[in-house]
């Protein structure tokens, strides 16, 4: 891999903890973490304990009007019944967060977060300027 593209990588990569990190802050004691997972800052990373669970997969978003872009996942770790009133807000503080924070840790691209379909995606310009 280019070192272009695993700087890129890395940012979604840290940009992800961070907002793994926000939505434990808000909701992480609103449900009992799953049994099977670390409690919150026991793990190497944050997707890996507490409540959530986040990641960013590149799709080429064939059949998408947005096209190419990372889909953001937001898993919630519990065996409660999690209920749909806080599945939207915890979706949309997700939502809220990446808008607010892409320029943070994308200051050099033009990146948006849109609702495609039922998955929230990071579009944009990934260009890697000159290689």
């Amino acid at each position: 891999m280019h070192p272009k593209q695993e700087e890129l990588e890395e940012r979604m990569a840290l940009m992800c903890q961070a907002l793994d990190n926000h939505l434990e802050d808000l909701y992480g004691d609103h449900y009992a973490v799953h049994p099977n997972r670390l409690k919150r800052g026991q793990g190497a990373n944050p997707s890996f304990d507490g409540l959530f669970s986040t990641s960013m997969a590149f799709t080429l978003g064939y059949g998408s009007k947005y096209g190419r872009g990372y889909i953001v996942n937001v898993d919630v770790r519990t065996l409660d019944k999690v209920s749909q009133y806080d599945r939207v807000h915890i979706t949309s503080s997700a939502f809220a967060f990446l808008k607010e924070n892409l320029s943070k840790f994308f200051p050099d691209h033009e990146l948006d977060v849109v609702q495609d379909g039922n998955v929230m995606k990071i579009i944009g310009d990934f260009g890697l300027g000159e290689v």
